[in-house]
């Protein structure tokens, strides 16, 4: 392992409700999410405004105003990934994964569908997850401020499927 790499296990659990039927999976949490102890921390990433955009709302600010969001909405969010080596944020450098166990969500929540936010994680729950669990995931277009190809307007409208039913 390279200076810049670390081992780092997941330092949050997963945000769902007794009526969350959506669970969206980002790979693993960002430099940044992981100092907020919280998903989509970095002020770049454009998640939390396509979500709030999807449902008309304000773009939360705080964590409680982020929770609320995702929880009136219906929504669960965690990581494909539980712990790996990885330099900084990023996914491409990504290796040595050990899976989050998804159970602990699916047990307790209606869960009908699943959706990876962007490549990587998809790549990680096709691997790691799927196997196992059965249940297949659909890949959307990642928030991250590194698929800069994707604008705000094109990911609300690639990401408005976790609203339809």
């Amino acid at each position: 392992m390279s200076s810049a790499e670390q081992r780092i296990s997941h330092p949050f659990g997963p945000l769902f409700g007794p009526e969350s039927r959506v669970l969206i999976l980002g790979s693993f949490p960002s430099v940044k999410s992981r100092e907020q102890n919280f998903f989509y921390g970095h002020p770049q990433n454009r998640f939390w405004k396509v979500i709030a955009a999807l449902f008309g709302q304000d773009v939360p600010l705080t964590i409680p105003e982020k929770k609320e969001l995702i929880l009136t909405h219906g929504l669960a969010l965690w990581d494909s990934i539980a712990s790996c080596v990885i330099t900084g944020s990023s996914d491409a450098s990504i290796r040595e994964v050990r899976p989050n166990d998804l159970r602990i969500i699916l047990d307790d929540a209606p869960i009908e569908r699943i959706y990876c936010n962007g490549r990587k994680s998809h790549e990680m729950y096709e691997k790691y997850i799927l196997p196992s669990l059965g249940r297949e995931a659909a890949c959307l277009p990642s928030t991250s401020p590194a698929n800069a190809a994707w604008s705000l307007e094109k990911l609300v409208a690639a990401w408005s499927v976790i609203r339809e039913e």
